[in-house]
């Protein structure tokens, strides 16, 4: 098996959304982004592993060794190796990587925001710095659309914690910040006895407008010179969204289901997606000022 047939299998094999915006890039610009998806992927096993966190240190810290390696092409990993020639093509920084790195390391942790600013912190290392490096492979020619990746990435994330807040609480972590939770009356405990109420669902509904707030927030950011080669990040918007607006008409019962938007729905908004930004794309081009 070849590198990029190995990170291909890991990033299939996920069921991730973010696998079916990666079939619109072509091909060069697919295995690359491709490569970083089974990158963060690994690191992120090690950390919802079952085993000692001793061991998932030692395993992170090697990931730190061969991110070094990386940046220096004396990289042995399948995932390392298959990233290796897209480091300098996409001017990807190693800063990122490591940052992806210590946000798993924050999971290794009694996982607890005290407070909004310290899940921001936790979300850009574990998606705005891949934001960031995916907006850098994507393509982009105004730096201000590195800002709508990170803000991006923050939206992305939000919205895993909301979908994810009973299966992470059986890991004992807890995304939700706690000053929040104290103003809606909501315990940890209750989290955890899957008791929701009233008070849990105002919570809930709090974060889901966080959430679409930050996708407005990254949208108003994305320079529409930039827009089309960011169309892979915009799917990925439109399906995670769309996986919010599901949890919402089901009345965000998280503590009871988790929602999920089956494969062929996904390909679905997917190609819708890619269509509308291909149309204002070839229809809403700047035109040029003519003597």
């Amino acid at each position: 098996m070849t590198p990029d047939e190995y990170c291909q299998d890991k990033a299939a094999s996920s069921g991730s959304s973010f696998y079916y915006s990666f079939l619109f890039l072509p091909r060069l610009k697919r295995q690359a982004i491709t490569a970083l998806y089974a990158f963060c992927r690994e690191v992120d096993d090690i950390a919802d592993a079952e085993m000692d966190n001793a061991v998932k240190k030692m395993k992170l810290k090697w990931w730190r060794t061969e991110v070094e390696a990386l940046f220096t092409n004396t990289a042995t990993h399948p995932v390392t190796l298959a990233l290796t020639p897209y480091i300098k093509q996409f001017h990807l920084e190693k800063k990122y990587f490591i940052e992806i790195i210590r946000g798993m390391e924050m999971d290794l942790e009694k996982v607890r925001m005290q407070n909004f600013a310290e899940l921001d912190l936790y979300c850009f290392r574990v998606a705005g710095a891949v934001g960031i490096l995916s907006a850098s492979i994507f393509g982009f020619k105004n730096p201000q659309t590195l800002e709508y990746a990170k803000k991006l990435g923050l939206a992305l994330q939000l919205t895993n914690i909301i979908r994810d807040v009973y299966e992470d609480s059986l890991r004992d972590r807890l995304y939700l910040p706690l000053d929040e939770m104290k103003q809606f009356a909501v315990t940890e405990q209750q989290i955890f006895r899957r008791e929701d109420n009233e008070n849990f669902n105002r919570l809930m509904r709090f974060q889901a407008e966080r959430a679409h707030q930050l996708y407005r927030e990254a949208f108003s950011l994305l320079p529409e010179e930039d827009r089309y080669s960011q169309k892979t990040g915009i799917i990925m918007a439109a399906i995670y969204e769309n996986t919010l607006y599901e949890m919402e008409d089901d009345n965000l019962q998280i503590l009871k289901h988790r929602v999920i938007i089956p494969p062929p729905r996904k390909i679905y908004i997917a190609l819708k997606t890619w269509l509308k930004e291909a149309w204002r794309h070839l229809f809403h081009r700047p035109r040029l000022k003519t003597a």
